[in-house]
């Protein structure tokens, strides 16, 4: 029997992904605990992240950090800012 499943949301309103909710729930601790008090790019957001998880986790980090990433924006739990390169952050 499968576990749960989390549809993500986009922000421009495109079409989400399903995935297992055990890892959409520990990309989503990581993201908002790598960004806690500080700024980063997506790079060095996604660079944190694969630090952070690659002992934990067998699958491909940089795609669900990105899925995630995208979902929290649509919910308004992580922002993306305006300047140049982007970087992301708790409002």
């Amino acid at each position: 029997m499968a576990g749960a499943k989390v549809m993500t949301r986009h922000p421009q309103g495109k079409r989400g992904r399903t995935i297992p909710e055990a890892d959409y729930e520990l990309f989503k601790r990581a993201i908002v605990s790598t960004l806690r008090g500080r700024e980063l790019t997506h790079t060095e957001l996604v660079d944190q992240l694969q630090q952070r998880l690659r002992r934990g986790f067998d699958g491909n980090i940089s795609w669900y950090a990105m899925t995630v990433k995208l979902d929290l924006e649509a919910r308004r739990i992580i922002e993306r800012t305006a300047s140049t390169p982007q970087r992301y952050r708790l409002p």
